[in-house]
């Protein structure tokens, strides 16, 4: 089975844990790490000859477009990640189409390629903002990953579908493609999808889950993680121990799970290993 490994390219200063203590107007002030910490992503993905969707914030796009022509060049899909990496659900419908039309205009520029898959920051695409889906397809987005079937404090679709799956709009069909989960034993969902889940959960939890999927509901998954995650010395700039735990947590392992999994298990971008399905 061939799953999807994506990774959402963004600094160490925009997750949204982060964003709670150092607001947009600091970003040109801290110092970048992203290009770094995105050679490694690279380095990884060349060693294990894998190739994966980057979903690209167009922050980055507009001020790092070499690094974005060097995930191009070689030979990953690019996906776009928003603009600013605001949550979908703080957003009208006016500003989020503003929003992911700056994004994609910043890619291009960048590296000559227009992105139609997409993934909301912290998968803000939630019950109250399915409208975003409507407008992804009405600007020719052929895929979405921004939904997760999860329970959480800050996102999630609690009985969404697990698997990917088109969606009907008033503009058209798009794909949702998920973030992993496994059901668990009473009918519950744990997420496996990747990030602080693949980081602060043990490795073995992980595989088992991907694998089970794979053999007894006979689906592939889409994982992701992001550059940052493979950066322990990165500047500790969330507050408050949930906060940094989420952020934080097991950094110094994350370089070494991120290998193995790709090692142990096939990977494809995403439309790849779902491609949109035909009339």
């Amino acid at each position: 089975m061939i799953n999807a490994i994506s990774v959402d390219l963004e600094d160490y200063f925009h997750p949204s844990e982060v964003q709670r203590y150092v607001p947009p107007s600091r970003w040109d002030q801290l110092p970048p790490r992203v290009e770094a910490a995105t050679g490694r992503v690279l380095d990884l993905f060349e060693g294990a000859s894998v190739r994966g969707t980057f979903f690209i914030l167009g922050w980055v796009a507009r001020r790092h477009p070499t690094l974005v022509r060097r995930i191009h060049d070689a030979g990953h899909e690019l996906g776009c990640h928003s603009f600013a990496h605001r949550l979908v659900y703080s957003l009208t419908p006016d500003e989020f189409r503003r929003d992911v039309e700056q994004a994609q205009d910043a890619i291009a520029q960048a590296c000559g390629v227009r992105p139609r898959v997409y993934r909301a920051p912290s998968y803000s695409i939630v019950a109250g903002t399915m409208w975003a889906l409507e407008i992804l397809a009405s600007m020719g987005f052929t895929h979405d990953s921004s939904i997760y079937p999860i329970v959480h404090d800050r996102y999630g679709a609690p009985g969404f579908p697990r698997h990917a799956a088109p969606v009907q709009t008033p503009a058209g069909s798009i794909l949702e493609v998920p973030a992993a989960t496994v059901r668990l034993p009473g009918g519950g969902v744990s997420p496996i999808g990747g990030g602080a889940y693949l980081r602060l959960l043990p490795y073995r939890y992980i595989a088992a889950g991907v694998r089970r999927v794979n053999r007894d509901e006979r689906q592939p998954v889409c994982l992701y993680f992001h550059p940052w995650e493979l950066d322990p010395e990165q500047p500790r700039l969330a507050r408050g121990w949930i906060s940094r735990l989420r952020t934080y947590g097991g950094l110094t392992r994350m370089h070494a799970k991120t290998r193995r999994l790709l090692r142990e298990f096939s990977f494809r971008p995403l439309t790849e290993v779902f491609p949109f399905p035909s009339p």
